[in-house]
């Protein structure tokens, strides 16, 4: 664990934006920036707390996650699009792919048209821990949304999709429309993909 309290080098490097929201007051376009970074930290860690101790006794971790669901979100996934989606080399995902494969959370199999393809299946017991990882972050959603009102929903999509890259955000609305019908059709088709398999 690191020093919370800043060091003297630090706190001068402090960047403009931190600066400028100080200088002109809490109610700034940048103050409020200052004070969504701050929110988004608590809101990640507890978002997180729950799926990180049940995968914990796993022996697994948050990037074990992240590949569960979104080959439970998209079954057939192309390990070569999966790579594109997380956005991290082979060899990171190599470990962790291995991991749930040997422990039979995951399944490879050659895809159809392209024998060389490899495709990614959660099996029974896959689809069983990442549920039950979804349906807690869900849950504290849903609570969250359904507290800020009507319509927060909406607002709160295009909020994270406005925080996400712009050359990005036309490929996660068609994964994440994708994610819901349990099959993936080339999610990341007409975008750039990282180590093509």
């Amino acid at each position: 664990m690191t020093d919370v309290n800043p060091s003297t080098a630090a706190a001068r490097s402090t960047s403009g934006i931190a600066e400028a929201g100080a200088a002109v007051g809490r109610d700034s376009p940048e103050a409020r920036a200052v004070t969504m970074i701050e929110l988004l930290f608590f809101a990640y860690r507890d978002f997180t707390a729950e799926p990180d101790a049940i995968l914990a006794e796993l022996g697994f971790g948050r990037a074990h996650h992240r590949v569960l669901h979104f080959v439970n979100r998209n079954q057939g996934l192309r390990v070569a699009d999966l790579l594109g989606i997380l956005k991290i080399t082979k060899q990171s995902l190599a470990r962790v792919l291995k991991q749930l494969v040997d422990e039979g959370f995951i399944v490879q199999a050659a895809g159809k048209s392209d024998r060389r393809e490899r495709r990614l299946l959660v099996t029974e017991k896959g689809r069983a821990l990442a549920n039950r990882l979804l349906e807690l972050q869900a849950r504290r959603l849903s609570d969250a949304l359904q507290a800020a009102g009507p319509d927060a929903a909406e607002a709160a999509e295009a909020f994270l999709l406005g925080v996400i890259s712009e050359g990005d955000r036309e490929a996660v609305r068609r994964l994440v429309g994708a994610g819901s019908s349990g099959a993936c059709q080339d999610p990341l088709a007409g975008t750039a993909k990282r180590g093509a398999q």
